[in-house]
């Protein structure tokens, strides 16, 4: 039986390779951080994590993770209205909630399952969801998964947002769903102006703020906090495997009744093995260290600017956002897919750690490099990235 699809996907593989969309994964052998090893022995600056506050190797988080695997046990060998719910995870609950400005929060193994795990519980065949263009894969998989009417606007577009919003009038329930920060461009969404427009329409607001929660804002609540519109916002998903210590697990935070209904419903919840609570007691200490000060949020956008600044001046195309999150376009290059790939690859052998993003991740003549910045990058670090880039670029025509 599996003769015939065998030769089709060996098929499919091949075509993948050969238009330059094949993904590679380089092992490493060493912990996450700034310096990381391949399994090839070359020793290089990472310039791609999600490790914006530098956090993955805090000892106070290390040593948290550890009290709570001695404390708590390695795991709960099931979901928690069968086998219980320990402290940890609803002390973790908790702090979100607090750190967060909502009501209650409920903990997901992954901020996919998160997305997951929120439309259909809520939403029926008479509601509908206006969901932003550029939303992440976990959030467009969450909306298959509901009954709901859907409706996709343009990109961060508020006209286009309204006319969405005017279509979908007539259903019983209204909720416009967008990333907090678009993750292959940094673009952080116009949540209050979402927010209007929401009053307007008499419409529910749901927020990813995956790459905001612990630095995005004046005290890095995110971008509900950025945009001046903290109660404002009805349902916030995010993850705790980003700026929040960088292991796994994800959380929605909102209003009481919403967050009760989904311990209830929501299959991803009902379905998947609690939290590790070696990560829920690291998370909790992790919010602790950005309440005790802000130094790590002030040092990421301090270097942000640098490379922007350095990265502009060399002559790269990188957009407009003040978000760590800096693409490197590469589509006004032929074979621009193909050409990301080579540019990490060189890059690599130069000593700086990136990946080229192309088609499916991003839209076909959009390939770019990502480059994210840490709070743990010195200055150093970043000059010797741009000047590996501009050697990289000159190279491939890029500049």
């Amino acid at each position: 039986m599996y003769g015939k699809i065998k030769e089709e996907l060996s098929q499919q593989l091949e075509m993948l390779k050969k238009e330059g969309l094949y993904k590679t994964e380089r092992i490493l052998t060493t912990p996450q951080g700034v310096e990381i090893k391949t399994e090839k022995g070359l020793k290089v600056l990472n310039f791609c994590a999600n490790n914006y506050l530098g956090l993955c190797n805090e000892p106070r988080v290390m040593a948290a993770a550890n009290l709570a695997f001695f404390r708590w046990g390695f795991g709960m060998a099931s979901v928690r209205f069968i086998c219980g719910t320990q402290k940890v995870h609803r002390d973790l609950e908790n702090k979100m909630s607090e750190f967060l400005g909502m009501d209650d929060t409920i903990l997901y193994s992954s901020a996919f399952d998160a997305n997951g795990g929120v439309f259909e519980p809520l939403l029926d065949e008479n509601c509908a969801i206006i969901s932003d263009e550029l939303n992440h894969a976990s959030i467009i998989d969450g909306v298959r998964l509901s009954k709901a009417k859907r409706y996709r606007y343009r990109n961060n577009d508020m006209e286009d947002l309204e006319e969405q919003l005017i279509h979908s009038r007539e259903a019983k329930y209204k909720i416009i769903v967008t990333d907090g920060v678009f993750s292959m461009d940094g673009i952080i969404a116009q949540v209050d102006k979402i927010c209007d427009l929401a009053e307007k329409y008499d419409a529910l607001v749901m927020v990813d703020d995956s790459h905001a929660t612990g630095f995005i804002g004046p005290t890095g609540r995110g971008s509900h906090e950025h945009c001046n519109c903290m109660d404002r916002v009805d349902i916030i998903s995010t993850t705790f495997g980003k700026a929040l210590g960088g292991a796994s697990g994800g959380c929605i935070s909102g209003r009481k009744e919403i967050i009760e209904i989904l311990r209830q419903k929501s299959r991803p919840y009902l379905f998947s093995n609690s939290l590790s609570p070696a990560i829920a007691g690291a998370t909790i200490e992790v919010i602790n260290i950005l309440q005790e000060s802000d130094y790590l949020r002030e040092k990421l956008f301090q270097n942000t600017r640098l490379f922007k600044k350095l990265m502009k001046e060399a002559g790269f195309q990188i957009g407009e956002s003040i978000h760590p999150i800096t693409p490197i376009m590469l589509g006004h290059l032929e074979n621009d897919a193909k050409v990301s790939q080579i540019f990490a690859e060189e890059l690599l052998r130069e000593g700086v750690y990136v990946i080229g993003f192309y088609f499916p991740v991003v839209p076909r003549g959009k390939s770019r490099i990502r480059v994210q910045i840490s709070a743990a990058h010195s200055t150093e670090d970043i000059e010797f990235a741009v000047d590996k880039f501009i050697k990289v670029g000159k190279k491939l025509n890029a500049i």
